[in-house]
């Protein structure tokens, strides 16, 4: 099983304002930047309840038909979804890791800032892509919380874009 992030933050290291806002991301995503094929690349997406809150209030279901699993030890109102593929788990990263290996998954889609942060602490993702978008917005969720122990990266690419988008990848070594 693979488990990657694709992520955008603000320069100084923040994927949301501190309600969860995302205004400061480039509209749309921005110039195309690898997303699209990325999604395509993954068998399912797992995301926190808050992520999953917020992301109900786009317009549209931004997943298309890809399966969704919503991180949650309380109940979750499923029934928003208009045409997406979305359930609910809990449990530790690797009991969810396992749970969707069972089901013929084999590349995770992980996001959201605890939950990538509880999947990091796990050692269980293999692959980050960040993208940094031109701002600072001074405080807000982090990326990355506090870590037990380093998590040493090897670096893949980094590309930049004409809007000032820079995307960096990165392998986990641990």
């Amino acid at each position: 099983m693979t488990v990657s992030v694709f992520v955008g933050t603000s320069v100084d290291g923040f994927i949301a304002r501190k309600d969860g806002a995302l205004d400061f991301l480039p509209a749309g995503g921005g110039e195309p930047h690898g997303y699209d094929e990325f999604m395509a690349s993954v068998d399912a997406l797992v995301i926190g309840r808050n992520t999953f809150e917020i992301v109900l209030a786009f317009p549209k279901w931004p997943y298309g038909d890809k399966r969704v699993v919503v991180l949650s030890s309380r109940p979750v109102d499923l029934s928003a979804v208009r045409g997406g593929v979305v359930e609910q788990m809990s449990g530790t990263p690797a009991e969810i890791i396992s749970k969707l290996a069972a089901t013929g998954a084999h590349h995770l889609y992980v996001d959201g800032g605890i939950t990538i942060q509880r999947f990091l602490q796990a050692g269980l993702v293999h692959r980050l892509t960040i993208t940094r978008v031109p701002v600072l917005i001074g405080e807000g969720i982090p990326l990355f919380g506090t870590l037990l122990r380093d998590v040493r990266l090897r670096h893949v690419a980094t590309q930049h874009y004409p809007s000032g988008l820079v995307k960096s990848e990165y392998e986990v070594n641990g």
